[in-house]
């Protein structure tokens, strides 16, 4: 007879060990039936009539829970933002706030002692003349070492200083800007921020200090002169500085020579010079550096020949070859020399004009 565990009839022939051992190594642990997609009824429900001996389970979740997922979303959205924050300059929000300062012009008229030499030769008047040893156009106004600051790399300042030559190029050597009444090779350089000062500037001048044209840019009456030689003598310098960690600032110091004549004149007319000493101070952002765009805050200008008697605010109107000045000032002013003038309207210095 057999034990308790044994079947009735005894263990089947032809099984070592007897039957069970044949299922030992199967082991139903809790993981194992809740897997099961069949799953048997109760006795309790089994009594119901035509119900299944078994019924099917709905298949398990192998996705993330929502709080997985809701948290795989927040570290996704922690991430981005650091990666973005670390792209972005850190200063971007405090300078985006910061409103561009005006403009702020001092324009004066340097007047001759006497009649204002010239010759039909503007190569001879430049070669006896303080221009003699200046250079042709933008050459004369190179850009300076560079040495890198505290918060602005090698790469942002030589972009400021070539913006800021730009802008000296476009403002006082380009002869559609010069002679011809064009504005844009300059509005376009100008930070956004001072559009409405510079176009209400061109459209309505006024000696106010803040709406000259001739503090953006240096520009004639074509009514009255033209280019007698378009390769203006300029010497210039530039110099760059970091005034805090978000703002960069440009010097620039140069003085134009240009060779005039009446506008309409014959061939071999009389030319004489006439000489603009401009001081310029540029401020850069970052976004200014990006944009390639300026924000011109001090012009002071020194321009002469000009008679004091005329308004100097919109276009310059200067003395001609053999003119004179009705009045002068009570100083005598070289553009020339490193010195600033004060008065609002100077005398030329001698020395300052051709020796002819």
């Amino acid at each position: 007879m057999g034990g308790p565990g044994d079947p009735p009839e005894g263990t089947p022939e032809g099984v070592p060990g007897g039957g069970e051992d044949e299922y030992r190594s199967v082991v139903f642990d809790e993981s194992f039936v809740r897997a099961a997609r069949l799953q048997e009824y109760s006795a309790q429900e089994r009594m119901t009539d035509h119900t299944p001996a078994v019924r099917r389970r709905p298949p398990l979740r192998r996705g993330l829970s929502r709080q997985a997922l809701v948290l795989a979303l927040l570290i996704a959205l922690a991430f981005g933002t650091a990666i973005y924050l670390g792209v972005r300059h850190p200063y971007q929000a405090a300078q985006a706030q910061r409103p561009v300062d005006p403009l702020r012009t001092t324009v004066i008229p340097l007047a001759p002692r006497g009649k204002v030499p010239g010759a039909a030769d503007p190569e001879f008047l430049y070669a006896h003349s303080p221009a003699a040893r200046f250079d042709v156009g933008a050459e004369g106004i190179p850009l300076p070492a560079v040495r890198r600051t505290a918060h602005f790399s090698d790469s942002q300042i030589v972009a400021a200083l070539s913006t800021a030559k730009d802008y000296v190029v476009a403002s006082s050597l380009h002869p559609e800007v010069l002679t011809g009444g064009r504005t844009h090779p300059v509005r376009a350089l100008l930070d956004p921020g001072q559009l409405d000062q510079f176009d209400q500037s061109v459209d309505a001048p006024a000696a106010d200090g803040r709406h000259a044209p001739t503090g953006w840019l240096v520009r004639f009456d074509p009514a009255r002169v033209e280019l007698a030689d378009r390769r203006i003598r300029v010497r210039g310098s530039l110099q760059a500085a970091e005034t805090d960690a978000i703002t960069l600032e440009v010097s620039a110091d140069h003085t134009a020579v240009y060779a005039l004549k009446p506008a309409g004149s014959a061939a071999g007319a009389p030319a004489s010079l006439f000489t603009v000493r401009r001081e310029l101070q540029f401020r850069f952002t970052h976004d200014d550096l990006r944009l390639h765009q300026v924000q011109l805050v001090v012009s002071y200008v020194q321009a002469g020949p000009l008679s004091c008697a005329e308004d100097p605010t919109g276009h310059f109107r200067p003395l001609l070859a053999g003119q004179t000045a009705k009045a002068g000032g009570p100083a005598g002013t070289d553009p020339y020399a490193t010195d600033n003038a004060t008065a609002l309207c100077g005398t030329l210095a001698p020395s300052a004009q051709p020796r002819v």
